[in-house]
């Protein structure tokens, strides 16, 4: 692992983090659900492949920060079958001052280990990252 880089954000990544990514990259997950515990970003809810986008969204919470990844299924105007995997940084607006700079600082260096994220979105309250925002952000 690569101490120096953990040593110089201050944020290690816990190893169950990368192991489920990489399971959802294989379908194994819907979506997962990150939050900074600490000095370290853990793994917090895992989403079944049946879940859905509403049940991702609702399992956010209401005035915490958190980071997210949602496998996204989609049909593209020429009717083919796609997938692309979102990161979402949620920071809504009620949240506390520290732990939204807490996130912020934390997250290109959290992204960079989960390998295959194709989309970035960054939403402050649900509107941000609505159904329809998150489709057209994937065609």
């Amino acid at each position: 692992m690569n101490e120096k880089a953990n040593a110089a954000s201050g944020m290690a990544v816990e190893d169950n983090c990368k192991l489920k990514f990489l399971e959802l990259k294989k379908r194994t997950h819907r979506f997962i659900i990150f939050r900074i515990d600490g000095q370290q970003v853990v793994v917090e809810k895992l989403g079944s492949p049946q879940e859905t986008y509403e049940d991702f969204s609702a399992s956010l919470p209401a005035d915490e920060c958190r980071y997210a990844v949602f496998d996204f299924d989609f049909t593209t105007n020429e009717n083919c079958q796609k997938s692309k995997i979102f990161f979402i940084a949620w920071s809504p607006d009620s949240s506390r001052v520290r732990m939204k700079m807490v996130y912020a600082s934390s997250k290109d260096r959290f992204k960079r280990e989960l390998d295959g994220i194709q989309v970035e979105l960054q939403a402050t309250d649900p509107s941000e990252m609505s159904f329809d925002i998150i489709k057209s952000r994937a065609l």
